[in-house]
């Protein structure tokens, strides 16, 4: 007699039992997530990589303190030679030895280079702490996105429950409108309006779980998560007593960790490290030398003499490049400018940031008033739709009233989940401002 309001009950009941959404899954904590995020995720590796690179190249710097040493060995087969008067007259010739060989072996110690290699080291090192605040800014950033993912999940899980309810509720007054339509005291129209909207709470399920799995795959596959995992997150987290500190606690916390603020101050001291490298080459460079020489035949006699000439030495070498005075003006000038830009950036760093604890703090306290408020709002709809119920149910108010208060109980119930999130995610967002995720 009714089949489409037959159907419409079967599918109340499938969606209600959950066999449309069924699949095995485990309780993940969010701390779990970044610890496997630590060694598995893809996004991270780069940056962990180039920190090792920055090691290495703090090790190739100072091996600039180490002595160069030089070592030839040459073979060569040498013609015979001829003499001639200066006018190319009375041409003879002078046989030579053919076979000649040249050993030599240099060192040389650097003593003194102006700061030069020193400079570099600290540069190269500096470079590499530059580096490492990089990769923990590059954590943070990733941290928040898996909790960004994570917090979505528990509340589009929450949602579900919420939609769940409310469609059970919508079941349960078909079904007694089917009753009453019997009994002649419903018209077809309120039958068919609520049917509307048990329909469009079933939209609401599926659109829930679409997001849901692709929330989960974001979640999986940004943290390196096996592909088949189906995270449940803790249902506890909500129920963590979060600390509530004033702005000023965590604008000191920001000062303090704040990778970014990090990076900037490691910016001003590597551009001013860079000046000092700059102005090491207005300097003489001076140096230990040895070595030890072997060549023969000895060419410098007439007749060549077939034999090895043998000699070493020691002493200080100076070298002095007379043109840096002037050469190095353009690249000074330019590095004091990267200094000053450097310096302009962290201000404007530290700006930025306060400005943005400022912002999450206000956001973090005021969600807790609108969590309040949403408590009173739910209690307030709940009542209203069991007050607009028992009007429909004695025939003193109108299936628009009902609909009406069953949409502002859904609403109230969906803005409760979300105020309840919004709590941790603006404590979350302070720790990843604040660099303390």
């Amino acid at each position: 007699m009714n089949n489409p309001r037959l159907l419409a009950g079967w599918l109340c009941a499938i969606m209600l039992s959950g066999g449309v959404c069924s699949y095995s899954q485990r309780v993940i904590t969010l701390e779990e997530i970044f610890e496997t995020a630590e060694t598995q995720s893809v996004q991270l590796h780069p940056y962990i990589t180039a920190q090792k690179e920055a090691e290495k190249e703090v090790g190739k710097a100072k091996e600039a303190r180490l002595p160069d040493i030089d070592a030839s060995l040459t073979v060569s087969f040498i013609g015979d030679g001829f003499t001639t008067k200066r006018n190319f007259s009375d041409y003879q010739k002078a046989p030579i030895p053919h076979l000649g060989t040249g050993l030599s072996l240099g060192i040389t110690q650097p003593v003194y280079t102006g700061g030069a290699i020193s400079n570099a080291i600290e540069l190269a090192e500096l470079k590499s702490t530059a580096t490492r605040f990089t990769t923990d800014l590059q954590r943070n950033r990733l941290r928040f996105e898996l909790t960004g993912f994570y917090l979505d999940i528990y509340k589009f899980r929450n949602l579900r429950q919420v939609v769940e309810s409310n469609l059970a509720s919508a079941c349960k007054v078909l079904s007694e409108m089917q009753a009453r339509y019997e009994q002649g005291t419903v018209l077809q129209n309120d039958i068919t309006r609520y049917e509307l909207l048990a329909s469009n709470l079933r939209l609401q399920l599926i659109k829930i779980d679409n997001t849901l799995e692709i929330l989960n795959d974001n979640l999986v596959t940004v943290s390196g998560l096996p592909k088949d995992t189906k995270v449940e997150p803790d249902s506890t987290i909500l129920a963590r007593a979060l600390p509530r500190e004033g702005e000023m606690w965590w604008q000191q916390a920001a000062e303090s960790n704040s990778p970014s603020l990090k990076l900037a101050r490691k910016g001003v001291e590597i551009s001013r490290k860079a000046e000092s490298l700059i102005k090491s080459e207005r300097y003489p460079k001076i140096g230990l030398q040895a070595g030890w020489t072997m060549d023969g035949p000895i060419l410098v006699e007439i007749p060549p003499i077939n034999r090895n000439l043998s000699y070493w030495y020691v002493g200080i070498g100076v070298n002095y490049n007379l043109s840096s005075i002037y050469k190095t003006n353009s690249s000074l000038a330019k590095s004091r400018l990267s200094t000053q830009k450097a310096m302009e950036q962290l201000e404007a760093a530290n700006e930025g940031v306060s400005m943005a604890v400022r912002a999450d703090h206000v956001h973090y306290l005021e969600a807790y008033q609108e969590l309040k408020t949403q408590y009173k709002s739910v209690e307030l709809a709940e009542r209203n739709y069991e007050t607009v119920a028992t009007r429909y149910a004695e025939g003193m108010a109108l299936i628009t009233d009902l609909l009406d208060a069953a949409d502002s109980r859904l609403n109230a119930q969906q803005q409760l989940i979300n105020a309840r999130i919004d709590i941790i995610y603006y404590y979350y967002k302070l720790l990843f401002t604040t660099g303390k995720i």
